[in-house]
């Protein structure tokens, strides 16, 4: 859905390699009363001291999507998720069956849930998907010149059955979908799942709603109180800005869709990137990464790949202040880098000696520097320029965390600043809801010298697809939460130019006026 995002993922581990997994675990435990307790446990990240051991970059937890997915089984419970499971596999079944049966072409997977991969007889891969499209409205998914493959769910109605018995069979067909086949007796799980009383409930769309209101009852929101979250600043929501996201024609779009057929999002994708490009200060912008972390490890990945391009692959050393955000120091581990810690004054600003140190040290391996501007003690650090021509005379490049772009925006750029490639959080800085962790998207900017190494995507077409030094997706979809673009496109153009820098102004202003009171406070 969304064009491809957002979406929650999720995977699993055995028992011995649980602790190794990043992120937030929550453990089952018991208190000191033998009462059922859940315990919360953090992987390597910024509350260890050892940064440079960090190993988790983990940081947007998709929580909301997570909450969706729950949900969807709290709705439907045990007997509506095998009944949904039983429709999709007796509708792929019958078709499969009529291809068989009444057509040349080959179903190449033997057995099969919901996917069948067919190899066409008698025709090529374009000229069935032009027939598939023009004759019938149905998209199909093209592996190769004479392979297709397309997928069945609860949605598929009898007559999206009898069309796609035409289409592969030529022959016209009504379609009973009454007496589905059997679902293999051998798949059926044996075993007791979704045993807690919530997946038995609610199952009615009143019940689910109420029961839905209860939960969010008991959170606290930014419609009810000021929520510190440190140097990272949420923002309220315009109805204008989220009503967008519900419309189909941005919420159903498959991310492969073909082109002609999402002209709308692609205008307002092209248009959002070159605003934050212009925002930013930078040449070109990919909206790929799905978090600020991930935009972090798509900036170093880009930054390495165009070192190796200019032939200096022994410039591995990332350093990074310690007052930086914990998934900095991970984010350069994933992206095969060493991390070296910079440190900081007591007053949080930058240890100017220390680094000038560090750069001389590993002048011939320093492939970069992190930099969050301002830094994550809200400061806006005075030898920032003079930090930035240090790595650059060292041959380095200088990454920019755009956590804290909040307090930039119209005002200054990291472009402007000198840097090199910034990562932003369009869910802090341009309005997207952090939804309890999640959709983050965490888009990156970059300087001209590295735009040709902004990641391309192997099935959908983007800006850099026949760019050989682009370097590989690092994101399922081409566009990464496309679905929630239309959020901060809204935001920045009923916001406009003109007004960003009242608005960097008016935080910043709030953020003095907060610390003075408390000092004074203090004082008295």
């Amino acid at each position: 859905m969304g064009f491809g995002g957002p979406h929650a993922a999720f995977f699993a581990v055995t028992q011995k390699l649980q602790r190794k997994m990043p992120g937030r675990l929550v453990g089952v435990s018991k208190d000191r009363l033998g009462n059922q307790a859940l315990r919360l446990a953090l992987q390597t990240r910024e509350q260890h001291i050892k940064r440079e051991k960090a190993t988790s970059n983990i940081c947007t937890a998709q929580a909301l999507l997570a909450n969706i997915v729950a949900n969807y089984a709290v709705y439907h419970g045990v007997d509506g998720l095998r009944n949904i499971s039983r429709k999709v596999f007796g509708s792929t079944s019958i078709l499969a069956g009529e291809i068989l049966a009444n057509s040349k072409h080959e179903i190449l997977n033997k057995t099969w849930f919901d996917t069948l991969s067919v190899k066409l007889s008698g025709e090529t891969s374009d000229s069935f998907l032009e027939k598939a499209v023009s004759q019938f409205g149905i998209n199909i998914f093209k592996v190769d010149e004479s392979t297709v493959q397309l997928s069945l769910d609860e949605t598929v109605t009898k007559e999206d059955l009898s069309a796609l018995v035409e289409l592969f069979t030529g022959e016209k067909k009504e379609i009973n979908t009454d007496d589905l086949p059997e679902f293999p007796e051998e798949w059926t799980r044996k075993d007791s799942i979704l045993t807690n009383p919530v997946f038995n409930k609610y199952h009615s769309e009143t019940a689910m709603l109420r029961y839905l209101y209860s939960l969010q009852q008991k959170d606290i929101s930014l419609a009810t109180s000021m929520i510190p979250l440190g140097s990272c600043t949420m923002k309220l929501n315009a109805t204008t800005e989220m009503i967008p996201i519900t419309w189909p024609e941005f919420a159903n779009l498959h991310p492969f869709a073909p082109r002609d057929q999402a002209q709308g999002y692609l205008e307002l994708i092209t248009e959002l990137e070159q605003d934050l490009a212009e925002i930013t200060g930078f040449a070109k912008t990919t909206l790929m990464p799905n978090s600020g972390a991930q935009g972090e490890y798509t900036g170093l990945s880009v930054i390495r790949q165009y070192l190796e391009h200019k032939g200096e692959t022994s410039r591995n050393i990332v350093l990074i202040p310690v007052s930086a955000h914990g998934t900095n120091p991970a984010s350069a581990a994933m992206a095969g880098l060493k991390v070296v810690p910079v440190k900081c004054l007591s007053n949080g600003n930058l240890d100017l000696a220390d680094l000038k140190v560090k750069v001389e040290k590993h002048a011939e391996n320093l492939a970069a520097i992190m930099i969050t501007y301002p830094s994550t003690y809200g400061l806006f650090e005075p030898t920032i320029r003079t930090a930035v021509e240090l790595v650059h005379t060292a041959g380095g490049q200088v990454y920019m965390d755009g956590a804290n772009m909040n307090a930039q925006v119209g005002l200054t750029s990291p472009g402007d600043l000198g840097a090199d490639v910034c990562h932003l959080n369009l869910h802090k800085t341009f309005a997207i809801p952090h939804g309890g962790g999640g959709p983050g998207v965490g888009p990156i900017c970059v300087a001209e010298h590295l735009k040709d190494f902004l990641p391309k995507h192997p099935v959908a077409e983007t800006t850099n697809a026949s760019i050989e030094t682009a370097i590989n997706p690092v994101s399922a979809a081409p566009f990464g939460s496309a679905s929630v673009l239309p959020i901060s496109y809204a935001y920045i153009k009923m916001l406009g130019g003109n007004n960003f820098p009242y608005a960097s102004v008016m935080a910043i202003l709030n953020a003095n006026y907060m610390i003075t009171v408390l000092m004074n406070s203090l004082l008295t």
